[in-house]
Formats: structure tokens, C-alpha cells, sequence
């Protein structure tokens, strides 16, 4: 499913506090321990709980000097389905680009491939509350193979110093990873 170019750009889009920057950050170190070439960006603005929030990954093969927001995405990661309501978060996906939804219904966004996860229902299996970030990062790294599962876990022990908070992620991503 990977799409042919010099550098892959990921757009996440959730909700503040679910985790949005954080989930760029991790898809970029794991790709780094994958020996690749990556970097992860926030796009700042008046956030706050509960508002709108986007964040950037980039990986490439190549040194990436590229440093903007991402207007032409080839995957978009959507952690709170209930933003479709809010804005157009397929704009400027590129044609052959995918989306990822936390839904538990089946979404479908035009033209675009559309999968979809119920990452909240994962959440509270392992959480006991919808977190989904991590578990759309294992769906993600399934469906794209562009960061590998292990790579993604020694990504999770890095950024986590609880380390009981870093095996229930560890072991949401396996779930939602295995689910697909």
C-alpha cells in the first residue's frame, strides 16, 4: 500500500489531548529505528482540550530539508471521527492517499480508500477509557507497512517512562495491528 515518492507525508487530526502530537512523534521514531529518515511537527495555533488539533510526520529514504505544514498528504489519520462534522480533513490527500478513521461504523470519504478501526472500543478493553492514538498507530503501521510493529514498540518504551502505562500501549497496538 505504499504510495511511490521521495518523501511520505502523514497528517493526524484529533481533538486536543487525545494524543495528536504525540502520535506524530512516535510514527517518526519509529521510522528513525526503522533506518529511515523522518520528522514530526505540530501545527500550533489556539488549541485547547477538546478543539481541533493536527500534527505532521514525514519519512523518507533521503535527508528530509522540507520543514512546512503538509498540504498534500499521503496518508491522513483521523483519531475523533466526529471531526468530519467539523472540517474537510481529506483536503489535499492525494488521490491514490489513504485514510485511517477511529470509527465503529464503516466510513467512507469519496474516492479516497478508506479503513476503519474502532480504536476507542480497543481503548477501553486495554485503558478502561477511548484512548486511541496508539492503537490507530499499530492499525497504521499494519495497513502501511511504512514503520514496522517493532520499531513502533521500542518507540513506545522510549517516549513512555511509566513503564505500566508503556506495556498497556504496547500491548493496544499489538490489538489493533493483529485486528487487521
Amino acid at each position: 500500500m505504499e504510495i511511490k515518492k521521495d518523501i511520505i507525508e502523514i497528517r493526524v487530526h484529533g481533538r486536543g489531548g487525545q494524543g495528536v502530537v504525540t502520535s506524530a512523534e512516535l510514527i517518526a521514531i519509529a521510522a528513525f529505528k526503522d533506518g529511515k529518515f523522518s520528522q514530526a511537527a505540530p501545527k500550533f495555533g489556539p488549541e485547547r482540550r477538546g478543539s481541533p488539533v493536527e500534527a505532521y510526520a514525514r519519512i523518507s529514504n533521503e535527508f528530509i530539508t522540507l520543514r512546512t505544514h503538509i498540504y498534500e498528504p499521503d496518508y491522513v489519520i483521523v483519531l475523533d471521527s466526529s471531526l468530519s462534522n467539523v472540517f474537510d480533513f481529506t483536503a489535499g490527500l492525494n488521490k491514490k492517499g489513504i485514510i485511517l478513521i477511529n470509527s465503529n461504523k464503516k466510513a467512507s470519504f469519496g474516492k479516497f480508500k478508506t479503513i476503519t478501526i474502532d480504536a476507542d472500543k480497543i481503548g477501553m478493553e486495554v485503558f478502561g477509557r477511548p484512548i486511541a492514538n496508539t492503537v490507530m498507530l499499530g492499525a497504521f503501521s499494519k495497513v502501511t507497512k511504512l514503520i514496522t510493529l517493532k520499531s513502533l514498540l521500542e518507540a513506545i518504551e522510549e517516549r513512555f517512562e511509566n513503564k505500566d502505562l508503556a506495556e498497556k500501549n504496547k500491548v493496544a497496538i499489538k490489538k489493533a495491528y493483529d485486528s487487521l
